[in-house]
């Protein structure tokens, strides 16, 4: 492993990530453009109140018939996208020497996250229209109220019962005692409880280092790609966590939270107004019918967009934040300027992206940003 003193910005990598990620933001500009095609699409020519009318043939369940709208509405997408999701997400990360999969792990977890998601999209999509269906004039202020609890909830068992479906997670071996040792005591130090330090199986997919603080409570526990334990020195490994632990001294998570609940709840009053507007423009038998979902997935979709650039503004000050903590609990700001400069290379990360890049797509500041801070950071006396 090279030592913190040799570690540097390698400029072939650079070069390669910046073709990297200017494919990627041209796949993810098309991805956009066909779903906004798609959902315009079933309002433009009347799809959806053909769905809508031929599955009242079979029954006037309201819960069967969100169920069975959704379903065809989010699996013909499915199958449409399949091609672009295929090379997004398989062929260009082989192509760049970012995945380590085989077509049938990618598969395996494609299927994996299209069981899981549909299972809590659907949940969602039937308590929305239920509170639709029973409360049309404030539905979207219930509605919020349920998705922030949801939120909550989800932060909670992500680590114990979602994660694991895709790794494996196991405490950090005998070769790693010390280190274990040193990051129970930076999160002691910090006041942060934790049930323990944990090592997941990032290789078996990616070569991409990651750690990160997960959970709420009683679930909150830190864990360790196998790449970064592999390629980072152990105070390298130690600031990375820092600057984890520092979003829970901030108190980022239950804030994050917040936020996108107020984001939601804006978005949810335009969709509201969106759906109003369609019981008449479209036909619609009421801002509960089914065939209004592609409108309500305009709104929401066009005021996500639309907010982006500021959730991603809020992101990078909690974010800078984080790594101000970093430095001033481990001070060591030349191994967090080395992590960081490791990172960019191992993850093929952009050090120094377009202004316009990083304002609207970037939830970090610019790793030249963090790496120029920790170096030029002195301790406070």
């Amino acid at each position: 492993m090279p030592s913190m003193s040799e570690i540097r910005l390698d400029p072939e990598r650079q070069n390669e990530a910046r073709e990297y990620a200017r494919i990627r933001r041209r796949l993810l500009v098309l991805d956009l453009l066909i779903g906004a095609v798609y959902v315009v699409a079933w309002l433009y020519f009347g799809w959806s109140i053909a769905l809508r009318d031929f599955l009242l043939n079979w029954t006037n369940n309201p819960w069967i018939l969100v169920a069975g709208f959704g379903l065809f509405f989010a699996g013909l997408y499915l199958i449409l996208s399949l091609p672009l999701s295929y090379y997004s997400g398989y062929i260009l990360p082989v192509r760049y020497g970012m995945s380590n999969q085989q077509v049938s792990g990618w598969l395996k977890d494609l299927i994996k996250g299209i069981l899981i998601g549909g299972l809590l999209g659907g949940l969602i999509l039937e308590m929305i229209y239920a509170v639709l269906r029973y409360y049309p004039e404030t539905w979207w202020l219930i509605a919020a109220v349920f998705l922030l609890l949801f939120s909550v909830l989800l932060a909670n068992l992500a680590p114990i019962i979602l994660m694991p479906i895709f790794y494996k997670f196991e405490p950090l071996g005998e070769e790693y005692t010390n280190l274990d040792k040193r990051l129970l005591m930076l999160a002691d130090s910090t006041n942060t409880r934790i049930k323990g330090v944990y090592q997941f199986d990032v290789s078996t997919r990616t070569n991409a280092a990651n750690a990160a603080l997960v959970g709420l409570g009683n679930t909150r526990r830190i864990l360790l790609g196998d790449t970064l334990l592999a390629e980072f020195t152990s105070d390298e490994i130690e600031t990375v966590l820092a600057h984890e632990i520092g979003h829970h001294v901030h108190r980022d998570i239950p804030y994050g939270i917040l936020v996108e609940g107020v984001i939601t709840l804006i978005g949810l009053y335009f969709a509201a107004e969106g759906l109003n507007w369609g019981v008449e423009a479209l036909g619609l038998s009421g801002v509960a019918d089914i065939a209004g979902l592609p409108l309500f997935m305009i709104v929401i979709g066009a005021f996500g967009l639309i907010t982006m650039p500021m959730t991603n503004a809020y992101s990078r000050w909690r974010e800078r934040r984080a790594d101000l903590f970093a430095l001033e609990v481990t001070k060591k700001n030349n191994a967090y300027a080395s992590a960081l400069v490791r990172l960019a290379n191992q993850n093929l990360a952009v050090a120094d992206p377009e202004p316009w890049v990083e304002f609207l797509l970037y939830s970090h500041p610019a790793l030249d940003k963090r790496i120029k801070m920790a170096n030029e950071w002195k301790p406070n006396r």
